[in-house]
């Protein structure tokens, strides 16, 4: 996996019940406390400010409110941005620069006080304070003032500016993915100051919920905010999470609801998930799959001889490749399969099926390799690990099939990433995988944008550094609403079908368990725990 900051999994989730198993709403009912476990290592914080793994947003968003949103839906259907605090998706103005929101009126935290565009201020400010070293702060340097703040030579961003219910935000540039940005947002009121350690519990929630306790390794507890207003759904009176077991111990307590949930890796479920499909079926009633936003992939080195201006090499290797067989290592149910770089729940993505998904066509690939395999050897890059190996191994049998001897050289698993980030002198094909850090398209920019070459933050471990294809990156990345997507989408096709600077098999699935008195079921591609209610 790429080392990044995993935040597919913090936007917050709105509104709407699922009612599983065909039954209907009265089925249900609101109060009781819903069980959660997480093993204590996937758990960091409970200041969202201070949050970096998946498990911490996925735990937390039930207490958050932000400006934008994502609606309570399904795979790409809940990838679609819309109002939550603010009344309406911003006015954009000064050629993409300035974004101006409206406060709605009447939302309140857990303490009573209102939601204000000054708390949106401050909740932007203190992510930007130097003391909390906050990896969300990252998502708003491009704010006028922003850097400033971070150094310490600013209390503010003078590129924040609350008046009233107007919320305005001026920028040094123009994002186009700036609303999935202000969707980041954990608000909190301006009462609470910048903390390194983080805030105590009780913390005011904007959010259905918020965290009335929490020790430590132990155990947390989310309490019904009882002034929230908002259209997201809160039925349980509180959510009561362990922290103290392992994963594996989690799950079998699902698997006999002694528990309600367990927030654990999919790799968790490996040994299980087909017994659990047998058991339960699947999306019908306990346990649910649903795409999520990983794609998993190979990067091919086009600064290297072997695949420099040689895309017909590079489209070789895509039709040579068995996608099934790599994707089959990761365990069942673990994902789909993908010729294309944009993951199938990711906005703007167009099912074109470059590449074949079931066999490879080695005819096909030798036709395009013949004359243009150059030294006929690669190295491959791939982790020291079973996995690793194992796939590694497909790739070298493959790609034998049309003149491509390949050599692997494996790295611990701790050190294969910086490897990969500065060797790009040192391999033709290395093993990879990205998280789409927000619901939006512009992952191709980290990918493939020549500017992001030697950026830690990005990954374009293929070296790829096209001028045509840097001219419509980032012309689509200064695009918005549906024009991005359009733009995106047309983009995702024609590097995979043309440039094809990389290799990817398949995207990632989220499993998801849960016990037999569980009556709504949200997952997108976790379970939204606000949205859970008990039969």
């Amino acid at each position: 996996m790429r080392a990044v900051t995993i935040v597919a999994t913090l936007i917050i989730v709105a509104s709407s019940v699922v009612c599983i198993s065909g039954a209907t709403a009265e089925s249900f009912k609101d109060g009781g406390t819903f069980r959660v476990g997480i093993p204590a290592e996937n758990f960091d914080t409970v200041d969202w400010a201070l949050s970096s793994s998946p498990g911490d947003f996925e735990i937390l968003q039930p207490t958050c409110a932000s400006l934008l949103a994502l609606p309570d839906k399904p795979s790409s259907a809940g990838r679609r941005l819309i109002p939550e605090v603010a009344t309406a998706l911003p006015k954009i103005s000064n050629g993409g620069r300035t974004y101006t929101f409206t406060m709605r009126k009447g939302l309140r935290f857990s303490t009573g006080a209102p939601v204000t565009a000054q708390d949106v201020a401050h909740t932007i400010n203190r992510l930007l304070d130097p003391t909390m070293k906050s990896v969300l702060s990252g998502y708003f340097l491009d704010i006028v003032g922003a850097r400033d703040v971070l150094a310490g030579k600013a209390s503010v961003a003078k590129g924040v500016i609350a008046r009233g219910a107007t919320l305005t935000i001026r920028l040094s540039k123009a994002l186009g993915d700036f609303e999935a940005r202000a969707a980041v947002l954990c608000i909190v009121p301006r009462v609470l100051p910048p903390d390194p350690e983080g805030a105590k519990p009780p913390i005011p929630g904007a959010g259905p919920y918020y965290v009335s306790e929490y020790v430590a390794g132990e155990h947390l507890t989310l309490e019904r905010n009882p002034f929230y207003s908002g259209a997201r759904p809160h039925h349980v009176d509180s959510i009561d999470i362990d922290l103290s077991g392992d994963a594996s111990t989690f799950l079998d307590r699902v698997d006999r609801s002694d528990l309600d949930y367990a927030w654990v890796p999919t790799s968790t479920y490996a040994d299980r998930a087909l017994e659990f499909r047998r058991r339960y079926g699947l999306n019908k009633g306990r346990f649910f799959t649903s795409p999520a936003d990983f794609l998993r992939y190979f990067s091919l080195n086009t600064s290297r001889p072997l695949f420099r201006n040689n895309p017909e090499l590079r489209r070789a290797v895509n039709f040579a490749i068995d996608r099934k067989a790599l994707l089959r290592e990761r365990g069942p149910l673990a994902g789909s399969v993908t010729d294309q770089y944009l993951p199938a729940s990711i906005p703007g993505f167009r099912d074109e099926k470059i590449y074949p998904l079931k066999t490879p066509n080695v005819a096909r690939a030798r036709a395009l390799a013949k004359r243009n395999t150059r030294s006929g050897k690669a190295i491959l890059y791939a982790p020291a690990s079973p996995l690793g190996a194992a796939q590694a191994q497909i790739v070298r049998q493959d790609l034998k099939r049309i003149g491509i001897t390949v050599a692997i050289k494996q790295f611990p698993p701790t050190l294969y990433f910086d490897k990969v980030a500065s060797g790009r002198g040192r391999f033709d094909i290395a093993w990879n995988g990205w998280l789409a850090n927000l619901p939006d398209p512009d992952l191709l920019n980290d990918l493939f944008a020549g500017n992001s070459i030697g950026n830690p933050a990005a990954g374009n471990n293929s070296y790829f550094d096209d001028p045509v294809y840097n001219r419509r990156l980032g012309a689509a990345s200064r695009l918005t609403g549906s024009a991005r997507y359009r733009a995106y989408g047309k983009l995702d096709v024609d590097l995979a079908r043309n440039a094809a600077p990389a290799m990817a098999y398949a995207y990632d699935s989220a499993l998801t368990l849960v016990s037999r008195r569980t009556g709504c079921v949200v997952v997108n591609p976790y379970l939204d725990l606000a949205a859970v209610c008990l039969k």
